[in-house]
């Protein structure tokens, strides 16, 4: 079955077109009320005098015998329905994702706050109709935050009419399991009389857009009728109690309730965790005492990857309490949802006054708080915010901390150290939070030791806790740390010159963070994908993800990812022979410390192309300083292949041990640049047959990368060093890059949902199917289908 938007109007043109010549056919628009079916039938129907257009519930006998008919004349039949295809064409409706709900709604509320838009998208679920009526229904106090967001359709919703009216043409077995779905988001259809159920169609729904409608609209004695058959007939545990709670009011119940909240946070059911905690605030009527079940209820939403709804649980129990630790513990859950999602200054801000909150009374919380603020005032760039959280570490540290804490601390002073450039001050501390990782379990230990490991220059270390880190993260149901994570997994990758393992990474980080609504680290995947693809000479790429993260970088101050995008643009600039434009861009750019030192090779590239070498060796001594430090053989390598561009008397000596170190540590494509400036520099230096034995392995590596622009390159320059030999040769190989695209046009995406799996533009995307063609020679995505079966 086809599924995605685009492919429903592709799908529908292709049956006019085919109508259109005589062989007539039948397409059927499956999808829920309020999905786009009507609008599209609308859209099309004069098209064709002969494409008949029907818009119904389900498809009956009489609708297959008029399928049949048309097949084989010169009519086209369009069926919508909520029901089954019953064998006929068909294409699916899906629900809109979280992103393009948002973007749905700012189109219809210009304007619209954030987190209100993140509220109505969550209620939504996807229906577009939904998202219509709800941005309509909006008042004037819900636009200025005044209001809470709605928390179900407008009465006068066509949907929810459309549903009443369903509702009460029922029977009274369909209408009471429509009434248990509603009560019960887990009711379970296999225990209930699948007649009824059947016949309840798509109101027997689970999904918050249906089950808050029909918990307003199914009359009360319904409902109070499926509760108390849920609280006989259920095991004992958490739902039951709910069920038996809403039916006697019994406020201790609050208390067991919360003991099966902690139960499910220990088992990393966050999901459950705040719906029981959620649960256990509405039985409880003292303001505190609700607001520490909300508070606790917001934190598990966080966790679990629901920030929108976190927000929305906080908003209610700041209204009740003012108790300084509440307020503390509400500062730590806003500051981690803001560190993914808003502007990591104000992020770093209440993080600092959430640890200076706690420090005397939840210690450990305190300390984790500073390590988040560490983390914003590192994405912001902002060296006095990381320095005064760095600080303030120092002062409340005593000499027996546990593993936990004592490791968030050496990783705030060991990477204020490093971007301080006092690297032997940094590496014992770093060292120990990459040894006490293994004591101290879940995700977040390990992402600090994969930071430590890839600053200390250990990429295979800082891969395995990178890898570890996501696996931790998804096994504990951690779900808000799994991007982060997966940032330090795409960079040890990097390191490590394992190309393809960092794009699937990234890509993956992306759409994690995406689902999550995590934007900051959307966009630092982004960059971290933009560097990529200039690193391999792939200048389109890379400006297309630069073009992608570009706004949100200056809307949100995001300085760590504007510098990776800022030093993968210079590689683009590298790459087409601008090296003063690479030069600006490196050197002029504030940007983030340690990031601008981890791009000094290529400002040596740049400046010495520039003929400015003075700029290239003061850029050279921090990143030779750390490579020094560290030992990285990787970054030895990069050291000396900058001192053979600026010397010139020990120039072969440099080049040849940057050849060696790379050799050693196995970055083969930076082995590959520096025998391609080493055979430049031999050439130019009239030993042109030195220069072809290193440009030939250059040429071999770049093909095993696919990096084609570096293989021109390698090849223009052997032919120049007398090379006759080096003519283009067919290599049927995929990139990284072209493997993804050819494998989901393969499963049947269209070019623009190519594109925006992976984020590229549709003129890309394009570009890169007609390379795939040549190199598998194939002449249609047909044939490039049968090539990957």
């Amino acid at each position: 079955m086809l599924r995605g938007r685009e492919r429903q109007r592709v799908a529908v043109d292709a049956l006019v077109d085919r109508a259109r010549v005589g062989r007539g056919g039948v397409l059927v628009l499956c999808g829920e009320a309020g999905s786009g079916k009507t609008s599209l039938l609308n859209a099309v129907e004069h098209a064709y005098d002969a494409l008949l257009c029907v818009d119904v519930p389900e498809i009956d006998d009489d609708l297959i015998g008029l399928a049949q008919d048309v097949i084989s004349t010169r009519a086209a039949l369009l069926i919508a329905t909520e029901g089954e295809p019953r064998g006929l064409p068909c294409v699916t409706l899906d629900p809109l994702d979280a992103a393009t709900s948002v973007r749905v709604l700012h189109d219809l509320v210009p304007g619209l706050p954030a987190t209100l838009a993140a509220d109505l998208a969550d209620l939504a679920c996807g229906n577009p109709l939904a998202l219509v009526e709800l941005a309509g229904s909006l008042t004037s106090a819900q636009l200025g935050g005044i209001a809470p967001a709605p928390e179900v359709l407008p009465e006068n919703s066509s949907l929810r009419q459309r549903w009443r009216a369903r509702f009460g043409s029922l029977s009274p077995e369909a209408r009471h399991v429509v009434a248990l779905a509603a009560v019960d988001e887990e009711v379970d259809a296999e225990t209930l009389d699948l007649d009824a159920v059947v016949e309840a169609g798509p109101l027997f729904d689970t999904r918050r857009l249906v089950r808050s409608a029909l918990q307003a609209d199914v009359p009360l004695p319904q409902r109070r009728l499926a509760h108390a058959e849920l609280a006989e007939t259920l095991p004992p545990g958490a739902r039951r109690t709910w069920h038996q709670a809403v039916l006697t009011r019994d406020a201790g119940l609050a208390d067991v309730l919360t003991a099966h909240a902690e139960h499910a946070r220990l088992c990393g059911d966050f999901a459950t965790a705040a719906r029981d905690h959620d649960r256990a605030a509405s039985l409880t009527t003292d303001p505190e005492q609700k607001a520490h079940h909300l508070l606790k209820a917001a934190a598990d939403h966080w966790a679990h990857g629901a920030p929108h709804r976190s927000r929305a649980v906080l908003r209610t129990a700041t209204k009740m309490t003012a108790t300084p630790e509440l307020r503390a513990l509400m500062d730590l859950v806003v500051g981690g949802i803001d560190l993914g999602e808003s502007l990591p200054d104000v992020a770093a801000d209440r993080l600092i006054r959430a640890a200076k909150g706690l420090v005397g009374t939840r210690r450990a919380l305190a300390v984790a708080a500073l390590g988040f603020a560490g983390e914003a005032a590192s994405i912001a760039g902002d060296h006095r915010r990381f320095t005064a959280v760095a600080e303030f570490a120092r002062e409340i540290r005593t000499h027996d901390e546990p593993p936990a804490t004592r490791l968030t601390l050496d990783h705030l002073t060991g990477m204020l150290a490093t971007f301080d450039g006092r690297h032997d001050e940094a590496l014992p501390a770093l060292r120990t939070v990459v040894d006490l990782a293994g004591q101290v379990p879940g995700p977040q230990a390990r992402i600090w030791a994969s930071q430590a490991a890839y600053v200390l220059g250990d990429a295979t270390r800082s891969f395995e806790m990178a890898t570890s880190a996501v696996t931790a993260a998804r096994e504990s149901g951690f779900t808000a740390l799994v991007p982060w994570a997966l940032v330090y997994r795409a960079l040890s990758a990097l390191l490590l010159d394992q190309h393809a393992a960092a794009l699937t990474a990234a890509t993956e980080g992306v759409h994690a963070a995406t689902a999550i609504g995590q934007h900051n680290a959307v966009v630092d995947h982004l960059t971290i994908l933009a560097l990529l693809a200039a690193l391999r000479g792939d200048a389109e790429t890379a400006l297309d993800r630069i073009d992608a993260a570009t706004e949100h970088i200056t809307r949100r101050g995001l300085t760590r990812p504007g510098t990776f995008g800022a030093w993968a643009f210079a590689c683009v600039d590298l790459a087409r022979d601008r090296p003063a434009d690479a030069l600006d861009r490196l050197r002029l750019n504030p940007g983030h410390a340690g990031i601008k030192v981890m791009a000094a090779p290529h400002v040596v590239e740049a400046a010495v192309a520039c003929g400015r070498p003075s700029t290239g060796d003061r850029a050279l001594e921090p990143f030779e300083k750390w490579a020094g430090t560290t030992g990285s053989t990787a970054r030895l390598a990069l050291s000396h292949r900058c001192h053979g561009l600026l010397e010139s008397g020990t120039a072969d000596e440099h080049f040849e041990e940057a050849i060696r170190l790379h050799r050693a540590s196995g970055t083969a494509l930076e082995l590959a640049k520096t025998e391609l400036l080493y055979g430049n520099r031999l050439r130019r230096g009239r030993k042109p047959k030195a220069a072809r034995e290193h440009l030939r392995d250059a040429v071999r590596i770049f093909q095993s990368y696919q990096a084609d622009h570096w293989v021109d390159r390698a090849r223009a320059e052997l032919r120049a060093a007398g090379d006759s030999t080096s003519e283009p040769k067919d290599h049927p190989g995929l990139t990284p890059q072209q493997a993804q695209i050819a494998r989901l046009v393969a499963e049947g995406a269209t070019n623009r949902e190519v594109a925006a799996r992976l984020f590229l533009s549709h003129r890309t995307v394009e570009h890169h199917l007609r390379n795939i063609f040549a190199r598998l020679g194939v002449r249609s995505r047909v044939e490039l289908t049968r090539r990957l079966d």
